[in-house]
């Protein structure tokens, strides 16, 4: 099946949204060619032929109870497959693995790890690296300093606000390595198209070990830099500074 445009997912529930997504495009394909050939062929059987006033119908029960149910059924089945999907995606574990306090700014993402002296800042072009393990839950704490951002990566089909005075906590499972690009997707001022991340994926050992061992962030980064990733993966924002400063 095509993935109409949508990432397969890095992550469990992130897999789930996109199998999801799959569905609804093709629940949507049929229902619009269905009603696209409808449209041919009234055009077609019921075009004008003569001035003669055509025969005047109404009221046909039958049809009325087809047409409102099935689209009835249709919504109701794609809400309760919503559902079933949402509910792991909000869900928040009691005993998550890791946790990060994700805090953005204009223009730009601050990565701090509770309990570790490890902080990553970087804003604009600097494109700072979250670096999170592969295989355990990861407890994100998402807040903002100034105005409405929002953290957003493809692979991971979510998008969640960073409000001002608001703390928004969700979790992400991540069950494959890698390095992809987040971003804002909320207009934030003059900079906001250049407001981006790098969402890193390490094998647990490596994190923890690594986490427990850095005195900084740059330590921290230093260390988690020995996981490589395949070439094909790039990413489109210019030069990769990263700034980094001790936590506290």
């Amino acid at each position: 099946m095509p993935n109409f445009g949508a990432s397969p997912g890095v992550t469990t529930t992130s897999k789930q949204a996109f199998h999801l997504y799959q569905g609804f495009m093709v629940v949507g394909l049929i229902v619009g060619g269905f009603t696209f050939l409808l449209i041919v062929f009234a055009a077609i059987a019921f075009r004008r032929r003569s001035d003669a006033i055509p025969r005047q119908t109404q009221y046909n029960t039958i049809i009325e109870i087809v047409y409102t149910t099935i689209p009835a059924l249709i919504v109701a089945g794609l809400f309760y497959f919503t559902v079933i999907v949402e509910n792991p995606a909000t869900a928040i574990a009691a005993n998550p693995g890791a946790k990060v306090e994700v805090v953005a700014f204009q223009w730009g993402w601050k990565f701090n790890y509770p309990g570790h002296p490890v902080s990553i800042i970087g804003q604009t072009t600097q494109n700072p690296t979250m670096v999170v393990p592969e295989g355990e839950t990861t407890e994100v704490k998402l807040v903002s300093i100034d105005v409405v951002h929002g953290f957003y990566v493809h692979q991971l089909n979510f998008s969640r606000y960073a409000q001002p005075g608001v703390t928004n906590l969700f979790d992400l499972h991540p069950n494959q390595v890698g390095q992809w690009q987040g971003q804002c997707t909320q207009l934030c001022g003059l900079y906001h198209s250049l407001m981006f991340f790098k969402f890193k994926v390490v094998p647990a050992a490596i994190y923890h070990s690594c986490l427990d061992s850095a005195a900084s962030g740059t330590a921290f980064l230093t260390c988690t830099n020995q996981v490589r990733y395949p070439t094909k993966q790039s990413f489109r924002t210019g030069p990769n500074h990263i700034g980094v400063s001790n936590h506290g």
